[in-house]
């Protein structure tokens, strides 16, 4: 059988998805619930069939690679049966927030009668592409129905089994339950090209969101024709204050930058008040590189402080080139810098905004309030982990990731950032005046012998 060519495939996936736009955004809340709840049920009565298509993408690693490098991606690649688990309770999880679409934001009356409101839409047709896990498809599919919103899918090509299977559960669960054919897509072709062409095409796709890693977000943003509104790019800095509690300011440290590493918002550069840099670096470059073995980069006053670290035989710090400041690691690597004071810290990071999330570590409540006035990222933490900016921990509900540029709606992508607003507007015949009137009547009342 003959392969359809890649645009082809392309255009005609995405025009079924446009076709199903309109039914989609009248799905009813309750229509919503019951396809949610039926997607959750046919993860749990597929399950088997889900982890041995996983069982083909483990088959599917390269054996080349090295034994280490193998291992490591066979535990990046597995999932479970709690990965399962995880992926139903999402679903599950969003029948307990309030459906956005149709909320009244705001009504008045303007002074000739008319009713204005403004409510939520769904966006439309939204792309997500994402190099990470089966979760992500979990989830982008049960946010984009729980907002009227076309979701086209196209997932990391390391579980394309797992994602093919997972889909085909997740749509036959939402068509049994009134969900349009193509509400919920799936870009099944493996080809990086095939995702570029996905986000090239504004005739049909509203809005683009990347899940995943700097180089897939940076290959999307340079292609991408429509706007992308989900870009969790954007460094992450914590600056620590001379004014600062020690402890606090090295566990904050630690958990930024290794709780979950490849995260978005895992710390990138580590900024040091000189005047505090000699009681804080030490001990916790000694946690960073003993303890959790994370590859340090320094400026020559860092390397200059610890090097001595080297001569006790610990791993070293390695002096950081101009590029590795502008880098978002997403890894076991970070950057460490001593400034001689606060101005210097927000210039070096102005100098790489807009930022994704930033965090001060000070007793001092002034500077705090300067720092989250003049720092440009989508967060700005004061004593907190950059770790914590996200739609849950904010206590906000589910997200698709989040959007770290000016436009649409910045931080966390929650459900109502799915949406736009319209206004909805109710008349009694009213009309802009003055009343346009036909010339041939104007005519007709000159002459006329009553005028």
């Amino acid at each position: 059988m003959v392969e359809i060519p890649l645009k082809l495939y392309v255009q005609a996936l995405l025009k079924r998805a446009k076709d199903a736009a309109r039914p989609m955004a009248c799905l009813s809340p309750q229509a919503k619930t019951l396809a949610l709840q039926a997607m959750a049920d046919g993860l749990v009565d597929h399950s088997q069939e889900i982890l041995e298509a996983n069982e083909k993408d483990l088959a599917g690693i390269s054996k080349e690679i090295g034994q280490q490098a193998h291992r490591e991606a066979s535990e990046r690649i597995r999932i479970s049966e709690e990965t399962l688990q995880l992926m139903t309770q999402r679903l599950l999880d969003l029948l307990a927030f309030p459906d956005p679409i149709g909320e009244v934001s705001r009504a008045w009356m303007t002074p000739d009668g008319l009713q204005v409101h403004t409510v939520r839409a769904p966006l439309g047709i939204v792309a997500v592409v994402s190099d990470m896990g089966p979760l992500v498809t979990a989830e982008s599919f049960g946010m984009c129905l729980k907002t009227n919103n076309v979701c086209v899918f196209r997932g990391g090509t390391e579980w394309l089994h797992t994602n093919s299977s997972l889909v085909r559960c997740l749509q036959q669960a939402a068509a049994a339950n009134g969900v349009p054919e193509g509400g919920l897509t799936f870009l099944d072709r493996s080809s990086p090209e095939a995702a570029l062409d996905m986000v090239r095409y504004p005739q049909y796709v509203q809005a683009v969101i990347t899940r995943g890693s700097a180089g897939l977000r940076k290959g999307i943003l340079e292609q991408a024709r429509v706007p992308v509104i989900g870009y969790d790019g954007g460094l992450c800095h914590v600056y620590v204050d001379k004014d600062v509690d020690i402890p606090l300011a090295q566990t904050i440290a630690v958990n930024a930058k290794v709780q979950s590493p490849t995260a978005a918002n895992a710390m990138d550069t580590l900024l040091v008040h000189q005047g505090v840099s000699r009681h804080l670096l030490p001990g916790l470059t000694r946690r960073l590189l003993q303890e959790y073995r994370v590859t340090l980069n320094g400026c020559p006053k860092t390397v200059s402080m610890l090097g001595v670290l080297e001569m006790t035989g610990h791993l070293g710090i390695k002096e950081a080139v101009e590029a590795d400041w502008e880098k978002k690691y997403q890894s076991l690597t970070m950057n460490i810098k001593v400034v001689k004071d606060s101005q210097e810290a927000m210039d070096h990071i102005a100098k790489f905004a807009p930022g994704h999330t930033d965090t001060i570590v000070t007793r001092d409540y002034q500077l705090a309030m300067r720092f989250v006035r003049e720092v440009d990222s989508s967060a700005v933490m004061i004593n907190a982990s950059t770790r914590l900016h996200g739609g849950e921990q904010f206590g906000l509900g589910p997200e698709i990731g989040s959007n770290s540029t000016h436009v649409h709606g910045r931080g966390p992508l929650i459900l109502s950032k799915l949406t736009i607003e319209k206004y909805m507007v109710f008349g009694a015949g009213q009309l802009q005046q003055p009343h346009p009137v036909p010339q041939t009547y104007q005519d007709a009342m000159m002459l006329s012998a009553k005028f």
